[in-house]
Order: C-alpha cells, then structure tokens, then sequence
C-alpha cells in the first residue's frame, strides 16, 4: 500500500475545501486534433453565411466537401464553437437559478445618440494551431468597438475585463444589451452592469438579429481580416486585433453613417450630449 506524501493530502485538502473532484485538478487539457481544426475552420465560414444551420444541415455541408463526418461529430464540435443554429424554437432548457434572463429592451425603439446602447456579443476565432474567442463590446448609434478581449476558453472572465474597459474609458450606456449566453448571465457579468445602473436587455433565445451590429461587426472582422491571416498564438492575435480595431475605428467609413468612421460619429455625438 502506497502511504500518501504530503503533497497528495495537500492537494486532497485543496480540492475539498474548493468542491471539486480530485480528477478535475489533475487534468490536462488536450490539444485539439488538426482534422479538427480544419472541420470547425469549414463550419465558422458556412455558419458565417448561414447561421440557420443546424449540425443536420452543417455535416450534408461538410460530406459535400469531401469530409467523412457523423452528426454527433458535428454536434460536439458546434458545442466546442460555443454556436447553435439561429431559428424560432421552443424553450427546453431550464437557466441555472443563479442566472436570471432579462427581456429584450430594444424592440421599436429608435437609437440616435451615442451611449444610449451598447452591445456584446462573442465569437470563434479560427487560428493556424487551434482557436480562441472573441468578445467586444460595440456602441450601437456609432457602432464604435469600445473595448475587446480574447480568450482560450468560454469563461465570463474576458467578458466581464472587457466590460469593464469600456465603462472606465467610454462612462457608462443606459442599456447593454447581450445575447442569454451565460458569460453575460454570470454573476459576474450583470454585477458590473448593476452597480453602474444600468439596464439589462437580452436577445430572444435563437434570435441573432436582435444584436444585428455586432453580427455585422463579425463578418466583417472575419472576412476582412482574420481570414486572410494564419496567427500562430494569441499574442499575435492580440497584436493584429488591437492594429485591425483601430483602423475600424478610425479610419474604415460606413455607408450607414454617412460615409464617417464609427469615432466621428461617437466623439462628435458625445461632446454635443456633453454640451447640452
């Protein structure tokens, strides 16, 4: 019979002290495998350009191209995304009781100055050697990228940092408005809102457009940028994104702000609130 040392009853005490199971200390996370890789690189790009599809839809996609795949493959590696299919359906899950859903705020509602809304969303990132995602926080009148982060993992942590970052260097919005993803559920991630008093609208579930701007935000970001580049680990993620942003920000006009850059139309809107 082994005796346990030390360093085993240390490790005993910590994981009973933090409630978790001694196998969940002691594991490692795989890398993902490259067929993998490529399958959910073909995915991110269908579902780009058809967020209705569903994993039935994405593996006849897939075996079209040429990939031998089952549904439950699919299944898993959408899950792994963090993406569903965008349709009306029923509501067959049950939300953790410690994330409360918010209504929807925004229906006919008419947005005409900076800082009356903003908006969160997160997305895959597809990288030469794995994957990371993305969150940003928009201005919707300007559709200003406020703040930004990237991580390796679905935790509310990034979310809750960029969140944040936007509310220390922009003040703070009326409403935020997210999709019912549970980074934006978090405990976490609604303490922030409700201690700068703001209010809290969230998508109806499997309803994209409700966050329009930032689902515009992303199909540009990818196909504008990130697909036309191979980055080799997150901090030349980093490093592109933070260049990327600031060229959106500053420089790229939109035909819907009549031809200005989201900072024209965010600083010039926000000094003329200022002033009145």
């Amino acid at each position: 019979m082994v005796e346990p040392t030390n360093k085993n009853i240390g490790i005993a005490n910590q994981c009973r002290v933090l409630k978790i199971n001694r196998s969940t200390f002691y594991y490692k996370k795989k890398p993902v495998k490259p067929e993998n890789l490529e399958l959910m690189r073909q995915i991110n790009q269908q579902y780009l350009e058809h967020p209705s599809f569903g994993s039935r839809s994405m593996r006849q996609f897939l075996e079209k191209k040429g990939n031998k795949i089952n549904r439950k493959r699919v299944q898993r590696l959408m899950r792994q995304m963090g993406i569903e299919a965008i349709y009306p359906k029923p509501r067959t899950s049950i939300p953790h009781p410690d994330h409360k859903v918010y209504p929807y705020l925004l229906r006919k509602m008419s947005i005409k100055t900076a800082n009356k809304v903003w908006a969160a969303d997160i997305t895959y990132i597809p990288m030469k050697r794995g994957f990371m995602y993305l969150v940003a926080v928009m201005d919707w009148h300007s559709r200003k990228v406020l703040s930004w982060r990237v991580s390796n993992t679905l935790e509310s942590d990034f979310c809750v940092s960029a969140l944040e970052e936007a509310v220390a260097k922009f003040g703070k919005p009326e409403i935020f408005n997210t999709d019912q993803g549970t980074q934006f559920t978090s405990k976490n991630f609604i303490g922030v809102l409700k201690s700068n008093h703001i209010q809290i609208s969230m998508d109806g579930r499997g309803r994209c457009l409700d966050n329009v701007f930032v689902e515009r935000l992303w199909w540009t970001v990818k196909y504008h940028y990130l697909y036309l580049w191979a980055f080799e680990n997150g901090t030349e993620l980093r490093k592109g994104l933070r260049k990327w942003f600031r060229f959106y920000n500053q420089e790229r006009s939109h035909q819907a702000l009549n031809e200005k850059t989201p900072d024209e139309v965010y600083f010039k809107n926000h000094e003329q609130l200022k002033a009145a």
